[in-house]
């Protein structure tokens, strides 16, 4: 029950958060704005996510792991709500409250996951669980359009809404069970927002953890902004059949997250696991800009898929054992802290790769340079391994 109260967390409040985009086209031309400001509106989203993951761990303490989960509900469901008034300062606004919603809900899993799952599963349950991001958007994708043609745009983001408000209605089954451990009693303020940043430079693995992170997220983001566009410019596809490469990346990336979180409980340590991630999505990008011009369909095909489940599945192994090496009852803060290195690369990998491509004139530059980066990364993890136990760290280092 806890691994699937917080997937449908995860899941509708990342469908809230890929609501916009899906709804910018038809909502822009109403509305009478350029459909590129949805750029800035995503970065004012993960903005609100860096923001508001600093002050999860307090958060969690005080009023418990689902009650923030359900405060985040509503949090999306009135960014919706107040992003369909159309003026710019409402859709500013709607876009900071979606991402004071998306922050807190990972932290939040993590810290209701770190205490019922045993610790030879957290990889699969946390990978799953991090299946609610991809799947959100699939459901954004799949139900939105449709809703857009019923009730028209304004109509589809309220329905996103009511969703997000009847999960919130659904898990309060289980908040007093899983919201035991709440401290009515902890003070909240906003210097101890900076707390779980301290933390997480304080313990060395999970530094090295979450800076990695940083270009993990920016790699991914680079992946799922960039690739069409790519395939579309440099190598000639026709609209659709790009974005089936995009599609086929996106669903090896879900595939992805189960396997890797598989194979870090049974086969692999994590942090090695990761390492050689790094290294694998990062030779799909050297490839992906050098080598694959010349390459059939079926072949991009392939490469595009192992690219997005390297550089999409990463996430539930990175967070378990952020989770794994929490000193107990820290695993909320620590992964609150963690990230926010982690959203920030959400937010400067785009505009990093928009800058290459604006000095080279192509787009096959900066999957050259965040290729080579992330196998820098990637080695620095293998070659930075410290010694560990199965316990959690409970020293600086």
């Amino acid at each position: 029950m806890p691994l699937l109260m917080t997937l449908g967390i995860q899941a509708l409040v990342s469908m809230a958060s890929l609501t916009p985009p899906v709804l910018a086209p038809v909502a822009a031309a109403e509305i009478g704005m350029p459909v590129s400001m949805i750029g800035l509106f995503v970065g004012l989203v993960y903005i609100g996510s860096m923001l508001s993951s600093l002050g999860s761990g307090d958060l969690i303490k005080r009023f418990g792991a689902i009650r923030v989960s359900q405060f985040c509900l509503i949090l999306c469901a009135s960014g919706l709500a107040l992003a369909t008034i159309g003026v710019p300062w409402a859709i500013v606004l709607g876009a900071l409250l979606i991402g004071f919603g998306y922050g807190p809900v990972t932290p939040a899993s993590s810290h209701v996951l770190a205490r019922t799952t045993p610790a030879k599963r957290m990889g699969v349950v946390f990978s799953l669980k991090q299946t609610g991001v991809p799947l959100g958007g699939m459901m954004a994708g799949a139900l939105v359009p449709t809703m857009v043609l019923l009730a028209g745009w304004r109509g589809a983001a309220c329905a996103v809404a009511l969703f997000c408000v009847a999960m919130t209605v659904v898990t309060q089954a289980i908040r007093m069970e899983l919201d035991a451990d709440r401290d009515s009693s902890r003070r909240i303020s906003l210097s101890g927002a900076l707390g779980p940043l301290r933390m997480v430079f304080a313990y060395k693995p999970i530094r090295d953890l979450a800076i990695c992170s940083f270009f993990f997220s920016a790699m991914q983001l680079c992946l799922t902004t960039f690739l069409v566009t790519y395939l579309t410019k440099e190598f000639g596809f026709p609209l659709i059949t790009a974005g089936l490469v995009l599609s086929v990346a996106q669903a090896a990336g879900i595939v992805g997250r189960l396997l890797w979180g598989w194979v870090a409980d049974h086969w692999i340590a994590p942090r090695v696991l990761l390492s050689l991630l790094a290294l694998g999505m990062g030779s799909c990008a050297l490839l992906l800009a050098i080598f694959a011009h010349g390459w059939s369909f079926a072949w991009v095909l392939v490469l595009g898929a192992t690219f997005g489940g390297m550089a999409i599945g990463w996430n539930g192994v990175y967070l378990a054992e952020i989770a794994r090496l929490a000193p107990a009852g820290q695993a909320g803060t620590i992964t609150g802290g963690a990230l926010f290195l982690t959203y920030a690369g959400v937010v400067a990998g785009p505009p990093l790769f928009v800058g290459i491509v604006s000095l080279t004139g192509e787009h096959a530059s900066g999957f050259v340079v965040f290729g080579t980066t992330i196998m820098l990364i990637g080695l620095m993890l293998m070659f930075t391994r410290l010694q560990r136990t199965d316990s959690p760290i409970d020293r600086k280092v």
